[in-house]
């Protein structure tokens, strides 16, 4: 495996996304909209394709809607960034078949790097916490040209 640095072009208008991408067969398609000035929100309901230990949702696809609301989160305030670091409570086992509400919003921004927050509640009338996370989001410049090594350490360089 070379260290070398490979290229990654930042495409903001993805279609492939595992989470929220249309095009994207064995894909989640949740959609996530615009929740208030700072944050993002979607609906999804737990599927048994998805599941981990029977009747559970997997812990990884928990997270990964998490992680999504969290970069829609960015991407609603005109930029564009990726999880850094992620501290991840799971509280309750997420049942298959539960409406599920997701939202992920930004609490403070220090030159690259913002501090974010998501969770995921059922949707009742009680809205039992299921998961959270908070993470640091690092920020990226799409007219620049991401360069990932191959210890997965993301630097920038001016797209040529």
């Amino acid at each position: 495996m070379s260290s070398r640095p490979s290229a990654v072009r930042v495409n903001p208008k993805t279609k492939r996304c595992y989470v929220c991408g249309p095009e994207n067969p064995g894909g989640l398609h949740v959609p996530f909209f615009q929740d208030g000035p700072h944050g993002s929100r979607a609906l999804y309901t737990a599927q048994v394709d998805h599941a981990g230990w029977p009747g559970m949702l997997h812990g990884g696809v928990t997270f990964a809607l998490m992680d999504e609301a969290l970069g829609w989160a960015v991407y609603f305030q005109g930029l564009h960034g990726g999880t850094a670091r992620a501290d991840t409570r799971f509280r309750q086992p997420v049942p298959i078949g539960a409406k599920l509400i997701i939202r992920g919003w930004t609490l403070a921004q220090r030159r690259r790097l913002m501090t974010a927050r998501a969770e995921i509640r059922i949707d009742n009338e009680a809205q039992t916490l299921l998961a959270e996370i908070d993470a640091t989001m690092f920020l990226l410049d799409v007219e620049k040209e991401t360069m990932i090594d191959a210890a997965g350490v993301a630097s920038q360089k001016f797209a040529q």
